[in-house]
């Protein structure tokens, strides 16, 4: 069954809004990092947020007066997909219409802040109006009555190719007559705690650039935000395949796995391969992979300007991919080598790999192509 993309939004540190952030994409602009502090002298990190004013316009729901940042990322990222699909594909009638939830971390801010008043305080000094921002499906219950989603809606839990798997569910879904639409969500947002547990986990960069490709790795820069995608069964981007790949056990099997999940995505060739690297050992995997079964491919990642989004980087990634073939353009900062000649590109631009490896060792991918 090939689905297609009905509609697109994201919230990024380069802004909201796809047209504008794929602008700057463009431009080959990158998001400014800040200074995240514990405040009890502990050593500052470095973070893309996502700029303040770009939830300024989210409406007055009940649901968001005391949401966590990462419920209002996600919310802003669905109705702006939603909004999309309707001037690409017509009205959506959210009653045919099931919703995923993707995510990684989870609320971080407010479970830190519920835990901290009861180690400090006590017990009772923890607020029970915090206590529902911890669960890690709190956000697709408040885009669900939001949206007026009555409907299946699921969340799953898992490391940067979790957006990837949420895809492959929404697929299995739509197999169903009565689900027109799914919409699909990836969100995140940044707190001290986790930087220090990436650094502990020896992963993070003490400040950008993230440098993709680079030998040996350098570390990655955590950021903030949200992607959303409508499927549906009409729209000008195909999903064409959607490989959720395996499980590596050790680092060193990770360009095995990549490489299986590629060969099964690369016929008939693809024109580019939107990637995962973040300045990891995911990098090095991927780039032997690449160059064992699609050599000579340009190699395109969006994590360098957009940080490490983990559970919003697939569908970031996906995004870039649908915006690649709509636009037949691709941002001039190719990451691998054997880029196009003279950073030029086919024409036309109408297939693309997207590829996403997490941290925790799932890798996945799919294929999307331009129909007419």
């Amino acid at each position: 069954m090939s689905l297609r993309i009905g509609g697109m939004g994201w919230v990024t540190p380069l802004g909201r809004g796809i047209d504008s952030v794929w602008q700057r994409l463009l431009r080959d602009e990158e998001a400014m990092a800040q200074n995240i502090s514990h405040g009890e002298g502990e050593r500052d990190y470095q973070v893309f947020f996502v700029p303040e004013e770009n939830l300024k316009n989210l409406p007055p729901h009940p649901r968001l007066r005391r949401a966590s940042a990462i419920s209002r990322f996600a919310a802003a990222a669905g109705l702006d997909a939603l909004e999309n699909a309707k001037s690409a594909i017509g009205n959506i009638d959210v009653e045919r219409m099931a919703l995923i939830f993707a995510i990684s971390n989870g609320g971080v801010v407010y479970t830190k802040r519920f835990y901290r008043d009861i180690v400090h305080s006590g017990a009772q000094a923890a607020s029970p109006l915090l206590f529902p921002e911890t669960v890690f499906n709190a956000p697709a219950s408040h885009l669900a009555a939001i949206l007026g989603i009555t409907g299946a809606s699921y969340t799953l839990v898992g490391d940067g190719a979790v957006g990837m798997l949420a895809l492959k569910m929404a697929e299995n879904l739509m197999t169903n007559e009565m689900i027109d639409y799914c919409l699909i969500v990836g969100a995140e947002e940044a707190d001290w705690l986790l930087c220090d547990a990436y650094r502990r986990w020896r992963l993070l960069k003490s400040q950008p650039p993230i440098e993709p490709f680079r030998e040996p790795p350098s570390g990655l820069i955590l950021s903030e935000g949200a992607g959303a995608i409508v499927l549906a069964r009409e729209g000008p981007v195909a999903i064409d395949r959607i490989d959720d790949g395996a499980n590596f056990w050790r680092r060193a099997q990770a360009a095995d796995s990549i490489a299986k999940v590629l060969a099964n995505l690369a016929a008939p060739r693809p024109n580019l391969l939107v990637g995962s690297a973040n300045g990891t050992f995911v990098d090095l995997a991927e780039r032997a992979a690449v160059e064992r079964t699609i050599p000579d491919i340009g190699v395109y990642s969006c994590k360098p300007a957009l940080g490490e989004g983990v559970g919003a980087s697939a569908l970031w990634q996906v995004i870039v991919a649908a915006q690649s073939v709509l636009t037949n353009k691709i941002p001039r900062t190719l990451h691998l080598e054997h880029q196009f000649p003279s950073k030029d590109y086919p024409k036309p631009l109408h297939l693309a790999v997207v590829l996403s490896c997490g941290l925790n060792q799932q890798v996945a991918g799919l294929r999307l192509s331009l129909r007419f």
